[in-house]
């Protein structure tokens, strides 16, 4: 059986390969509405404040602070009520000593008060309105420019857009923008014993999984996935289709071929597609020790194992990082949680190991969370699929005991 070559730790393998690649540059102008899970592809200022007028956060009434200082329930106070704030209007009138008017939640208030006087501490009594709460100046208020100002940078370069982005984006009337353009993946499945999904298995076949699993990962990430079907083994069959992805893709994965074993032809098939070839083959770590990580020509190319719950770790592992890197994306904390592990798991020193957890409250405790491990053989997907998270065991440790606290990568 052919050997790996040194193996190199998980950060390393991928920091050597992510070293060598820039963000691909092409950029597109799309609809905000459509751009969720999107990638900004330019710095973006605020055009105008936000808000564009002072407002209120309460329904009651416009205030002159100074009017309601030193009234409480047991010594109210009263003011003469002038008007009703319209909504979606500005006001006609100016608020002026000793008088209020009626202002509902995001109503703009009137030139003359400063606060506003929630509903609850007030009583009407015909035209004065009976008030029992003082209020500071700005109480109850967002002022101009409180959220942002004009000019202010609210989307950097970079930036992957949730919800709240582009909410604030169309708050500011930014109905458009520029954006990075998907990183087109190709994924390539290989193996005699692989058929489609939707075909029905004789003995000894498998449905092909790794196509779907990381074709999904691939648009969750904010890539294009594109399927190149499965291939034989065949060495000649196999460099035709991955020459021809790498020509038409940005990034292009093959599963299955990469463990050490007569088989291995990916690592081959890598070298003639384009210098340097090969950077990494085999990672320390398990599952997934089979990784290979190669640059044909500027173009990434990963050869991971076929085995679908190795596949789809180190799809999390090293596909994520490198579509990231390729559309330009800023540096971000993956979403991760602490818990206490319920049993003792063991390792290998030196080697790096992720395992399938299951969270689960601890008791009545409040907040508190407890991870479960889950068993079974490492090839199969519905573990992963049972799993809320990955626990990593780092390789300097022969294991971890029970009660121990640990961090679980979502997922």
């Amino acid at each position: 059986m052919p050997e790996f070559l040194t193996l190199l730790p998980p950060d390393s393998a991928r920091e050597k390969l992510l070293s060598q690649l820039t963000p691909l540059g092409l950029t597109s102008v799309i609809e905000t509405e459509s751009a969720l899970g999107r990638v900004s592809a330019e710095d973006v200022l605020a055009p105008h404040p936000l808000p564009a007028f002072p407002r209120t956060t309460v329904d009651g009434f416009a205030v002159r602070s100074r009017d309601t200082y030193g009234v409480s329930e047991s010594l109210p106070g009263y003011l003469k009520l002038i008007g009703e704030v319209p909504m979606g209007d500005t006001p006609d009138f100016e608020v002026g000593p000793g008088q209020c008017a009626i202002i509902h939640t995001g109503g703009m208030l009137p030139a003359g008060a400063d606060a506003a006087l929630m509903l609850e501490y007030t009583q009407t009594l015909g035209d004065e309105i009976e008030i029992m709460k003082s209020v500071a100046d700005g109480e109850n208020l967002i002022r101009i420019g409180e959220d942002v100002a004009e000019g202010q940078l609210v989307i950097p370069r970079g930036t992957r857009l949730r919800p709240a982005e582009i909410g604030g984006l169309m708050a500011l009337g930014i109905t458009k923008l520029r954006v990075a353009n998907k990183v087109r993946v190709g994924i390539l499945s290989s193996g005699d014993e692989v058929i489609p999904a939707g075909e029905t298995p004789r003995p000894g076949q498998v449905r092909d999984i790794n196509a779907h699993t990381l074709g999904t990962l691939v648009t969750q990430s904010g890539g294009e996935p594109l399927q190149y079907g499965i291939i034989r083994d065949d060495f000649a069959a196999l460099q035709a289709a991955a020459a021809r992805a790498l020509g038409e893709c940005d990034l292009v994965l093959i599963t299955a071929g990469s463990s050490a074993s007569t088989r291995d032809m990916t690592a081959d098939v890598i070298n003639t597609l384009g210098k340097p070839g090969v950077l990494v083959h085999g990672i320390n770590t398990r599952p997934g020790k089979p990784t290979i990580l190669g640059l044909c020509d500027g173009k990434p190319l990963i050869g991971l194992p076929g085995n679908p719950v190795s596949a789809l770790v180190n799809g999390y592992m090293m596909v994520v990082p490198l579509i990231e890197k390729l559309l330009g994306q800023l540096p971000r904390q993956r979403p991760s949680i602490r818990a206490t592990l319920t049993v003792n798991l063991p390792s290998m020193a030196g080697r790096e190991d992720w395992w399938p957890v299951k969270l689960r409250a601890e008791g009545d405790s409040q907040g508190s969370l407890l991870a479960e491990p889950i068993f079974g053989k490492s090839n199969l997907i519905f573990s992963l699929a049972a799993a809320d998270g990955l626990l990593k065991i780092p390789p300097h440790a022969t294991g971890l005991s029970a009660g121990t606290v640990v961090e679980v990568l979502l997922i």
